[in-house]
């Protein structure tokens, strides 16, 4: 058996990780197929982590030199983290597996079934079902969320508070904002400032610190920077996992990252303003509700939502002096987003691979 994941962004390799280390377990064959980025900077950090996680690691230089890798190789599964093109052309010669890189409420998440990977793992009866209802000739089978198995198992050890020139002896905020639609340009300029009794980790999406027209976003992160109580991760760290291990409590948007804190049974705040585009403004509004799907309902039972920014101030008051009113019905809805959170969500898809070869 060959088993290999497809890289196209590096922000896939959290979810595909916990899965090697299974397959490393089993003495399976694996390796990963980066896509190069026109950014020679994405791509210097992407051989960084290869080399550091000693990855057995190949290259191409977009998809359609992809698909000719594949279908030379011949393995027996290829993993994706997202909706592919001509996959019939590679079920010619191998079986697909989509591993979706988030448990956010955006559209894609479900949209990323309309071509149809030979199995896609999901995440809890709720997804089962509506992902069975839209498309009934998929195959999806319920393993939960692998990327948070580190968390419960104890495989890796999170960071320390010290090891990022914080104080332990501080209540530590994480600060995740996505790149788009994104609340960072909303916030202050002295706002790490405003938190100055706390610790504050920001964990900013890769395309922020890297694509152009994102510069405004960087340039606000990196005068965050310059707060003695402020850890900015680097591109490098690109797993927010360990951040989440150690913090205290989680100030995110529309993203996977509010399910994934949940599941921990941490509070969330809800940043819910975002910098939109003019494109996405007035009677184009519809374009940002139409990357939004229905499970953005959810948010309201698992995260304190602040329409405003001075509203984050005053419910990370509350929260730091354990005022955590939704921490029942958190634990209770999170299940139907995240799935099974046992530690075992790998281990359940490389059986479903050795039993499906």
């Amino acid at each position: 058996m060959k088993i290999i994941f497809d890289v196209k962004h590096l922000y896939y390799l959290p979810q595909y990780l916990p899965v090697y280390e299974e397959l490393k377990s089993n003495n399976i064959e694996t390796s990963f197929l980066f896509h190069r980025d026109p950014d020679e900077q994405t791509n210097n950090i992407c051989k960084t982590v290869i080399d550091t996680l000693k990855l057995p690691a190949n290259w191409v230089n977009q998809w359609s030199d992809a698909i000719s890798y594949y279908r030379k190789t011949k393995a027996t599964w290829i993993v994706v983290g997202n909706a592919i093109d001509n996959e019939k052309m590679l079920h010619e010669v191998s079986k697909t597996a989509l591993m979706l890189h988030g448990i956010g409420p955006k559209a894609c998440y479900y949209d990323s079934s309309n071509n149809q990977t030979s199995v896609r793992f999901v995440e809890g009866q709720h997804r089962l079902k509506r992902l069975s209802k839209l498309f009934p000739e998929g195959n999806f089978i319920d393993t939960g969320y692998a990327k948070l198995d580190p968390a419960f198992n104890q495989s890796k050890p999170p960071y320390k508070l010290q090891q990022l020139g914080l104080d332990p002896n501080k209540k530590t905020i994480l600060y995740a904002p996505t790149f788009y639609p994104s609340s960072i340009e909303l916030f202050p300029r002295d706002f790490p400032a405003e938190l100055s009794d706390h610790n504050l980790i920001i964990k900013p999406h890769f395309f922020s610190l890297t694509k152009n027209r994102y510069r405004k976003q960087k340039q606000l992160i990196e005068s965050w920077q310059q707060h003695t109580n402020v850890y900015v991760a680097p591109l490098v760290e690109y797993n927010l996992l360990p951040f989440m291990q150690i913090a205290d409590i989680l100030i995110s948007e529309a993203s996977s990252a509010m399910f994934e804190f949940a599941a921990l049974g941490k509070p969330v705040i809800w940043a819910d303003f975002y910098k939109l585009r003019w494109s996405y403004r007035g009677v184009l509004s519809f374009r940002f509700t139409q990357r939004i799907d229905s499970d953005i309902q959810y948010f309201n039972q698992v995260a304190y939502r602040a329409k405003k920014y001075p509203q984050i101030k005053q419910l990370l008051e509350e929260l730091v002096n354990g005022n955590d009113y939704k921490s029942k019905e958190r634990n209770e809805i999170i299940p139907e987003l995240a799935g099974t959170i046992d530690g075992k969500c790998s281990k359940r898809i490389v059986d479903y691979f050795i039993n499906n070869p």
